[in-house]
């Protein structure tokens, strides 16, 4: 389907930053094809698009990190009052060991701004003024790796923002709310809307659709390096916004529907215990997904690393398909038959300095090994080029590095190596984080058909939509224990949202949760 994106509305003023015309090639693609951005003060300015889409090469282009090919790039104003551009990344760049007040002390020259080694007093005064910008006030002296994520991305903004020498700046974050609950969101966008109506650009990057209908003034749609939409944020809805992302209607998007059909028991889990859980039960069928709900630290985050034998734990029972697993470890949990796809997939879902095809069949070897233990290279290859094609990773190279592919590819690639033996478990935390709408629902299609061939699937995530569409049932956490389970009718983003904060009288989950939906269709 060919979609013809409305006009863009003349610019009222001379632009901060107007990129023209950028074409931008790698060896046998053509990454940005004549693409244009222009981002006027006072406009927040939201970039989507597709994974692969072309939005990290058009920001490291817009940062000098690559040269384009063709095209310009250019900022309002000449000399100390020229517009600078300022990036925060997704993962902030803030060392977690250190406070706030020397977060943004960093890079800073000693005597400016008094972030002198000697004038601590001084320091502390200029970061609570930094601070106080945005109207949250919080303990700027403990390291910020306890604060809450959006006040860690206030810290981010904060540094980016000292030192301006005139408010009239260009201000991107990539995918700032990725880590954050509804309430500390709403926290992100003021503090956005503040630099904005100082007079500074702000380009939102996300692939969170809802957000950018709520934030953007302006939204800029990329697919396969071109740009296919600039459009007022005012009016546009979000199956408009998905079939401008997608290049198919929001009806064609929608995942077909599973019929749940329960197998043998394959999770007997009661008690498990570990750092930051406490007597957790678990019991999850052939064929059955089951979801795991709560805020950051509820505990959420860490039990799917305690079940899969990552971190340290104790049971009363721990029972797979029927057998006990007591030494419990990562080696052990895949002969078994378990596989684990982790929230960080930079750190612990793949080696980025090997390959594709490395990632792909590291977790077993032996359909690629040969009588003496020599890896075949040539079956190692077809089973890459056939999974890098199932899992429509772009662009379909075996031999490139996984560092080099944008982040839903990489995702798909921890997919394809996990799921290409169909695991008994898959245990998944955070499955979409950070990937846009047509590779989420890529993603959501192959969990659904690993429950349909029989796998017993646990998903935690901090999506409480995503959770409604993939699970039977929902655990909810809250302070490391069981507060709520949640399924059928009762199963709803708004149910999940109040048991996690506590804002619903707490539902005792069953000792051994097994009831789900037999026969129900979603």
């Amino acid at each position: 389907m060919t979609i013809t994106p409305p006009a863009s509305e003349a610019a009222e003023a001379q632009p901060l930053m107007q990129a023209a015309g950028i074409v931008k090639d790698f060896p046998g693609l053509r990454a940005l094809d004549d693409v244009s951005l222009r981002v006027q003060g006072g406009e927040i300015v939201a970039l989507v698009g597709h994974n692969g889409s072309g939005k990290s090469t058009l920001v490291k282009i817009l940062a000098g990190v690559y040269t384009a090919d063709q095209g310009s790039v250019e900022f309002d104003g000449v000399g100390d009052q020229a517009a600078r551009l300022h990036i925060i990344h997704q993962d902030l760049g803030l060392v977690a060991e250190l406070s706030t007040v020397e977060n943004l002390g960093l890079g800073a020259v000693p005597g400016v701004h008094g972030f002198a080694p000697t004038r601590g007093r001084a320091e502390r005064s200029h970061a609570l003024s930094l601070i106080a910008r945005f109207g949250e006030a919080f303990d700027i002296g403990i390291p910020v790796g306890r604060l809450a994520p959006a006040q860690r991305a206030i810290v981010a903004i904060a540094r980016a923002l000292d030192g301006w020498v005139h408010p009239r700046n260009v201000l991107i974050l990539d995918e700032p709310s990725e880590a954050l609950h509804a309430s500390e969101v709403d926290v992100l966008f003021s503090a956005m809307r503040r630099v904005a109506a100082d007079g500074a650009g702000v380009v939102f990057i996300s692939h969170r659709l809802d957000e950018v209908l709520e934030i953007a003034d302006r939204v800029v749609v990329l697919r396969d390096g071109r740009v296919v939409a600039d459009v007022a944020g005012a009016g546009l809805d979000h199956d408009a916004l998905v079939e401008f992302v997608t290049g198919a209607s929001a009806e064609e998007s929608v995942a077909p529907v599973r019929t749940l059909q329960r197998g043998e028991q394959m999770v007997d889990i009661r008690g498990l215990s570990g750092v930051g859980v406490r007597r957790i039960d678990i019991g999850i069928r052939a064929g059955e997904v089951v979801g795991v709900a709560g805020v950051l630290g509820s505990g959420r985050d860490i039990l799917p690393s305690l079940v899969f034998g990552s971190l340290p734990s104790t049971a009363e029972r721990f029972d797979i398909a029927g057998h006990e697993y007591s030494a419990r470890s990562p080696g052990e949990s895949v002969r078994r038959g378990l596989a684990f796809v982790p929230g960080d997939r930079v750190r612990f879902g793949g080696i980025r300095s090997m390959s594709a095809r490395e990632n792909i069949t590291l977790p077993d070897l032996r359909a690629v090994t040969g009588p003496f233990g020599s890896i075949r290279v040539r079956a190692e290859l077809r089973l890459s080029h056939d999974l890098l094609d199932r899992y429509d990773v772009r662009p379909a190279r075996v031999e490139q590095a996984f560092a080099q592919f944008s982040g839903g590819n990489q995702q798909k690639i921890v997919f394809a190596k996990w799921l290409r033996n169909d695991p008994r478990v898959l245990i998944l935390e955070e499955p979409t984080q950070g990937v846009d709408i047509g590779a989420k629902q890529a993603i959501y299609a192959e969990i659904d058909g690993a429950a349909q061939r029989g796998a017993a699937v646990l998903v935690c995530s901090s999506d409480a939509k995503e959770l409604v569409r993939l699970c039977d049932r929902v655990i909810v956490m809250r302070d490391g224990v069981a507060v709520a389970e949640l399924t059928g009718a009762q199963l709803t983003e708004t149910d999940l949202v109040r048991h996690g904060y506590g804002l619903a009288d707490s539902v005792s989950p069953s000792t051994n949760p097994r009831t789900a939906r037999d026969g129900e269709h979603r």
